[in-house]
Formats: structure tokens, sequence, C-alpha cells
């Protein structure tokens, strides 16, 4: 059975306690086993952390130690995948921008607070994590973010004529990386197509090393 670390914590308006339940309750659905740790030492034994399939920060702002981000970034660079959603990785760590760098991107802003009403469309419908899924809304925050060209997008919403990534995937390395701005809280991580989005995208993640 695959096995994944979801590492918790950070500013607590984003519910990551029960957010982290919800994440592993999706994996579990999809065969791989999570625990979830408090503590952002968790990340700091590289040969733990290899052991794992997947890592998932939920951490939201804070500061992440040297000792803690390179153990991190080094085991998604010999193959452990990465996923993370919304501020848990999108607007994790601010000072630390190779962690960044990783993800693919950072948050910038959220016009309109978490009550904008907003559709997530599906822009590469062949991709294993997106195919067969089709557009649906949201009301929450609408994340507008720093993102890397380069990476492979596979769903976007829009600030009028502003097209914005919801979801990619990208290598870090040898290491898959999935990340979607959705679920702000447990109430708009569980709602249905946001939760297959996710869960589709953590299992890609675990998959194994890139080619």
């Amino acid at each position: 059975m695959k096995k994944a670390l979801i590492v918790q914590g950070g500013w607590q308006g984003h519910e990551p306690k029960p957010v982290a339940e919800i994440l592993a309750a999706a994996l579990a659905k999809r065969g791989i086993q999570a625990e979830i740790a408090d503590t952002l030492d968790a990340f700091a034994d590289l040969a733990k952390l290899k052991i794992y399939d997947l890592l998932v920060p939920h951490w939201t702002m804070g500061e992440i130690k040297n000792e803690q981000a390179k153990p991190l970034m080094q085991a998604v660079q010999e193959g452990v995948g990465l996923a993370g959603i919304h501020g848990g990785m999108g607007d994790a760590f601010r000072q630390c921008t190779a962690f960044q760098h990783m993800v693919g991107g950072q948050f910038v802003a959220h016009p309109g607070g978490a009550g904008v009403t907003y559709e997530v469309s599906i822009v590469d419908q062949e991709h294993p994590i997106t195919r067969g899924l089709k557009a649906f809304s949201v009301t929450s925050e609408q994340y507008y973010m720093h993102v890397d060209p380069g990476n492979h997008v596979l769903a976007v919403t829009c600030f009028g004529r502003v097209v914005m990534p919801v979801a990619w995937v990208k290598t870090w390395g040898k290491g898959r990386v999935f990340y979607c701005s959705l679920g702000h809280n447990a109430q708009h991580a569980s709602q249905p197509e946001v939760i297959e989005l996710i869960g589709r995208g953590m299992a890609w993640a675990a998959e194994g090393p890139s080619a």
C-alpha cells in the first residue's frame, strides 16, 4: 500500500486539521494510507521522508526552517510526490521562495473574499487527473496567483479577461507535483467536484518518479 504524509498547521482560518482529515480520507479511497503530523519537524528527516510516496504540506503562512525545507525539497527532487491545495501549499512559507519555485505558484490575492461564485473550467481533458471531469462552479475564495509559466495547467478560472490557473502539475527533479487552489476550508474542500479533482491529483502525484 502506498503511504502519504500530511503535515498540517499554520493559520487556523483554513481549518488545517479538519481539511487534513478530508485529504486523508480522499487518499484512503484511492488505496493510499495517510499519516497526519502537526509539526514541520516531520519534514526534517530525509531518510524518513523517502519511505513515503507522497508529501502533502497543509500549512498556510508560517515559517519553515532550512533544516525542514531542505529535506522536503530533496525528497521531492529524488522522486517522492508532492501535492497540496489552497493556502496550505500555495500560500505557505512566504519567505521561502525556493519552496514556491517547487510548488509552481504563490497566492497574491482573493478579491471579494470567500463569497465569490465562479466557474472552474477544465482545459486539459486528456490528463489522467481531469479525464471525464466537467466544468463546475464554486462559491469560495478565488485565488489570483503568481504562477510558473512552465506549469502544465489542468483547470482555470477567469478574472475578467485574465485566465488564471486553478490546478496544475509539474515536476521537481524526479518528483511529481500537483497543486489546486480550491479548498478554502473543510466545507469547501468537501464539495464533491472539488475533492474529486484534489483526490485524483494527490493519487497522480503519488504514482512515482517522473520519467
